[in-house]
């Protein structure tokens, strides 16, 4: 085999999820069951690797059936409903999602007091394009102080700050008034940005995600969940 032969090779895992059918894990059971099949062959081997321009690969299912039981939608959290199924803790943004299937779950997390958009879904391929390490998906939120943030502050968020023992990503920042702006960031580590302006003395009054990749809290109602649309959904896929 030649080098350039070589490096056409992909695992037929990764190739399936490429294609939106499901994620890498899911393609492995789906390997294992003799679902695939690969030139005119069942394919049971988790380590096979393919050529996809010369090999060609077929499904014992409909994948638009299969792709069709996958549900994602985006939810206006209210302020005061946790991302949990637990009780404990006060109302749960599940309390809000009746009609969808069980198996549908949120993609991070918004803590508590913040509102805004969050992404419920059971297509098991999406959280990792969304929230994962190498995740380049991007979050922006509103952001209101409780006092006057300065520009110098402001500048020291864009640029990085240390919490939690790590020093955060650079993020975009466009100031909207004294005490408010937006900001947008890859990353989403616990509390984050409540955690970056305290460290800057400016705590965070109001927070609200607005936007995450392509998908826009405006037109969704607190409370309320509206499906994504083909494109958003291809947004995520291809990242």
């Amino acid at each position: 085999m030649s080098y350039f032969s070589e490096r056409a090779m992909i695992r037929l895992n990764k190739w399936i999820a490429s294609q939106g059918i499901c994620s890498r894990r899911e393609a492995d059971r789906l390997i294992e069951a003799g679902k695939v099949i690969v030139n005119s062959s069942v394919e049971t081997s988790l380590g096979r690797k393919i050529d996809p321009r010369k090999d060609k690969v077929e499904f014992a299912f409909d994948t638009e059936e299969f792709r069709a039981e996958k549900i994602t939608v985006a939810l206006h959290k209210p302020a005061g409903f946790v991302v949990t199924a637990s009780e404990e803790e006060g109302p749960n943004i599940y309390e809000l999602t009746k009609g969808l299937p069980d198996n549908v779950r949120a993609v991070g997390r918004l803590d508590k007091e913040s509102s805004g958009v969050i992404i419920l879904t059971n297509d098991s391929s999406l959280p990792q394009k969304i929230i994962g390490e190498s995740s380049v998906c991007e979050k922006e939120y509103f952001v209101k102080t409780v006092v006057p943030i300065p520009d110098g502050s402001l500048e020291k968020l864009r640029g990085g700050v240390r919490i939690m023992g790590e020093m955060t990503l650079r993020t975009r920042i466009v100031r909207i008034s004294a005490d408010s702006f937006h900001i947008t960031l890859v990353e989403g580590k616990n509390r984050q940005i409540r955690r970056m302006c305290r460290k800057v003395g400016a705590p965070v009054e109001t927070l609200v995600r607005v936007r995450i990749g392509t998908v826009r809290l405006e037109g969704i109602e607190p409370g309320r969940w509206r499906k994504l649309d083909d494109k958003e959904l291809e947004y995520f896929r291809n990242l």
